[in-house]
């Protein structure tokens, strides 16, 4: 698995675009989420859409042509440094296939933040345009408008990626399965993943790679389901190694542990737990697309994330 294209970094007064390619954004949430981009010397501006919420089925941000128009809009927009997802939810891959992805490349590369549903254009911008992205904090998620740590990783991702080269997981992270690995990161939300097998330009498996796991609200005959649907498509052979993010909300983490061990402990690489990504508080971004390398619990990233 190759490195992909690294966008530029950001600096002071750059312009971002904050869409809603999910579900319907909370717009206390996202006022709050505009004042820490502004407070960072950014300038951000809002899709036309991303407060819509859709007339038959709220969990959606409007319609997927309009939740569609907006992110094409953004990131064709030359005065666009980054596009940043407001919040996950459910919708994006519903919206992926109204992007005309040839004006996507020929915008050339730029920042894309988001994780949870943004899963899906994690894959896609991956497999379609070759480009880094970042897994991490959405401008009206909680965990970014409350969380110093998950703001202070994400703006040092931005602005000074060299400095965030060295990865730690939380206090509570420890080595699942011991060893030493080297790989492309990619991954996300495990549900995510198992549902985009079988779509158009959907990554034929994981290997070479360091996988990054993680989801939210899936009880855990459900992440079995997910996990085993991906081993029986032969989706994680090859891959180098594992890191697993949060679980929130999908049962005690003794039987999630007891699950992913069981399902993931025999193809023999190095996995590391609770390495504080995803739904977690204090989340930290990892870059989609970098070379790294996992060694006692600890991401090490061969460049920075930006250029």
């Amino acid at each position: 698995m190759k490195e992909l294209v690294r966008p530029a970094r950001l600096v002071a007064g750059a312009r971002v675009a904050v869409v809603a390619p999910s579900g319907p954004v909370p717009e206390e949430r996202l006022r709050a989420g505009l004042d820490i981009l502004r407070g960072w010397d950014l300038d951000p501006v809002l899709a036309p859409h991303v407060l819509d919420r859709h007339t038959t089925f709220g969990y959606l941000a409007g319609t997927d042509a309009d939740r569609a128009a907006d992110f094409q809009a953004a990131w064709c927009d030359p005065s666009v440094a980054a596009v940043l997802c407001a919040r996950g939810g459910y919708g994006a891959q519903r919206m992926a296939g109204l992007l005309d992805w040839d004006a996507l490349r020929a915008a050339g590369p730029k920042v894309l933040v988001g994780f949870s549903d943004v899963t899906a254009l994690h894959e896609a911008f991956a497999t379609r345009l070759g480009l880094v992205t970042l897994h991490g904090p959405m401008a009206a998620g909680i965990d970014f408008v409350k969380n110093a740590r998950a703001q202070d990783h994400l703006r040092a991702t931005l602005f000074e990626p060299e400095s965030v080269r060295t990865i730690r997981p939380a206090a509570a992270g420890r080595v699942l399965v011991p060893g030493r690995a080297d790989g492309v990161l990619l991954g996300g939300c495990l549900s995510l993943l198992a549902s985009e097998l079988g779509t158009p330009r959907a990554r034929p498996s994981a290997g070479g790679g360091l996988l990054c796991l993680e989801d939210v609200g899936e009880e855990v005959y459900r992440l079995d389901r997910y996990l085993t649907q991906l081993l029986r498509a032969g989706w994680f052979e090859g891959v180098a190694g594992v890191l697993l993010g949060s679980w929130d909300r999908c049962g005690p983490y003794e039987r999630v542990r007891e699950l992913l061990l069981d399902r993931l402990g025999g193809l023999g690489v190095p996995i590391a737990e609770e390495f504080g990504f995803g739904h977690a508080e204090g989340a930290l971004t990892i870059p989609f697309g970098v070379r790294a390398e996992l060694d006692a619990g600890v991401l090490t990233l061969d460049a920075p994330a930006l250029v």
